[in-house]
């Protein structure tokens, strides 16, 4: 069953509308679900079975259903409230991981409505704990150069989170903030006269080269978030990642199937104590096998995202975290508005209540 695939269901008010039925869900590279929608989508999920979402470029409403629903990844900046609900995904089986943006511009005032770095660390390990090695990834995103924050203060602030995070953490992803092509971030920072300074190519290489030695003490995984540079010993990420879901549940066969993936057992060695070669990139699992699985990126993604097809059930100018340089509002007063009639309707069929 495709991604795309749409059914005819009824909404909370008994009229038949086509659904779309994703496998995979997205929540959300638009607003932070996680943080501040968390009772919300728990109740779309588990009791109403559905959700609204209004495209952005066109303001169309459709309609999501997760009947079909097998794995959840949840982009946050403040996870915590995740917690209380994950029984319900373990009771619906399912999988389900999460990219935690983990910064620190605490002194600078960039992230004004996060919680303390001190209790971010905490809810990092107190969610691996609960969900298991690599079901929480690190990322350090945006990276922003100010009049105040210099590439030698960027890597400090990476090497004291990245020193908290051993042993939690396989993965650092990390993208180089694009003032330029980006009118909202370039407008919310002047706005609040922010003082940036532009990454060129020669900033972007200085900062990886110190990034990558500073790893030589913790054999992260170092990767770029839909970034066209290429960047020695460090990777492109795959945000959505097939191969990850794959690691993570490779048990559940409906979403195997969805992915195209052929799971084989790992070949043993012969009386010569000579072994059958497995593809280079297949992905070894820990029930003596591996798998390989065809394309499944997302085309209708930015040019060098590397993300697989997904349904993203958030919107636009509805996260108050209030960081400055932020991408998915076009003010902080309309993520506010939205936000307060959430909270007048907070289990609507869509986030904002309306």
């Amino acid at each position: 069953m495709a991604t795309w695939d749409k059914q005819k269901l009824p909404r909370e008010n008994g009229e038949l509308v086509d659904m779309q039925t994703p496998i995979i869900v997205s929540a959300s590279r638009s607003t932070d679900i996680p943080a501040f929608y968390s009772d919300w989508f728990f109740h779309r999920l588990d009791v109403a079975g559905y959700s609204a979402w209004t495209n952005p470029f066109n303001g169309v409403r459709s309609y999501v259903s997760y009947k079909n629903t097998r794995f959840i990844v949840f982009w946050s900046k403040n996870p915590k409230p995740l917690i209380q609900h994950l029984p319900i995904l373990e009771r619906r089986r399912i999988g389900c991981y999460i990219q935690y943006s983990l910064n620190d511009y605490e002194t600078e005032g960039l992230e004004k409505n996060v919680p303390p770095l001190s209790k971010r660390i905490d809810t990092f390990k107190q969610l691996v704990e609960c969900l298991g090695p690599g079901h929480v990834i690190w990322r350090f995103d945006p990276l922003i150069l100010t009049d105040q924050i210099s590439i030698d203060s960027l890597l400090s602030k990476i090497e004291n989170i990245g020193n908290q995070l051993l042993g939690y953490t396989e993965k650092l992803v990390f993208s180089f903030v694009d003032i330029e092509t980006y009118a909202k971030v370039r407008s919310n920072l002047n706005k609040s006269n922010i003082q940036y300074t532009n990454w060129t190519e020669e900033l972007m290489r200085e900062f990886a080269s110190e990034l990558v030695r500073l790893n030589e003490k913790w054999h992260y995984e170092l990767a770029t978030c839909g970034e066209k540079i290429e960047l020695e010993k460090i990777n492109h990420n795959h945000c959505i990642d097939d191969d990850l879901i794959i690691r993570l549940a490779h048990d559940d066969r409906v979403l195997m199937e969805h992915l195209n993936v052929k799971i084989m057992p790992i070949p043993e060695a012969n009386l010569f104590g000579e072994k059958e070669a497995i593809p280079e990139d297949a992905i070894i699992l820990p029930n003596s096998c591996y798998a390989i699985h065809g394309n499944n990126r997302d085309k209708g993604q930015r040019l060098f995202c590397g993300c697989i097809k997904s349904k993203d059930i958030g919107e636009y100018n509805t996260c108050i975290h209030g960081c400055e340089y932020c991408y998915a509002n076009t003010s902080k007063k309309t993520a506010l508005s939205n936000f307060g009639s959430h909270e007048a309707n907070p289990f609507s069929e869509t986030i904002t209540g309306r």
